[in-house]
């Protein structure tokens, strides 16, 4: 399971917009540039991002977007759904009772990767952008690394370093 483009690209482009706006507007095409996003394909995202509320255009020389909410109060998860890309771990409807099998029925594994879904999207629900932005999301999971010692003494190192 991977997380669309659309999504990927719209959360990209915001973390972008929230380390560059200063209180001034950001021009997509400088978006673009920084991020390696289509120019195009942005004005698309953009368009979704602020019908949902989540940017406000300035027309004008020096326009461009700028942040409707404050970055601590936009979650990671409200910015994927605002480009209409829900996250789903089943080929099936989230909460359907009928399954993806050609008699509707729910295969083996379906509450797993259901409450994979669900597991997701609690994530991505606790993550602002301000935490984004400020690099704050890379947790406990970083012990878990392939390739990275699991011992105390590793661990215990890793928190001095993210203290100094």
């Amino acid at each position: 399971m991977r997380l669309s483009t659309k999504g990927r690209y719209a959360v990209m482009a915001m973390v972008d917009l929230a380390r560059h706006t200063n209180g001034s507007p950001v021009s997509l095409a400088e978006i673009a540039d920084r991020q390696e996003i289509s120019l195009s394909y942005l004005e698309q995202l953009f368009a979704r991002l602020r019908r949902s509320g989540m940017v406000r255009s300035v027309r004008g020389p020096g326009g461009g977007y700028l942040l409707a909410r404050d970055t601590t109060e936009t979650r990671i998860s409200d910015i994927i759904l605002a480009v209409d890309e829900p996250i789903r771990a089943t080929r099936c409807n989230p909460g359907s009772p009928e399954g993806c099998h050609v008699d509707k029925s729910r295969c083996m594994t379906h509450d797993l990767w259901e409450e994979l879904g669900n597991q997701i999207h609690l994530f991505l629900s606790s993550v602002s952008l301000d935490d984004v932005v400020h690099r704050r999301i890379l947790g406990a999971s970083r012990m878990f690394m392939p390739g990275r010692p699991q011992n105390g003494a590793d661990m215990l190192q890793d928190e001095r370093l993210a203290a100094e």
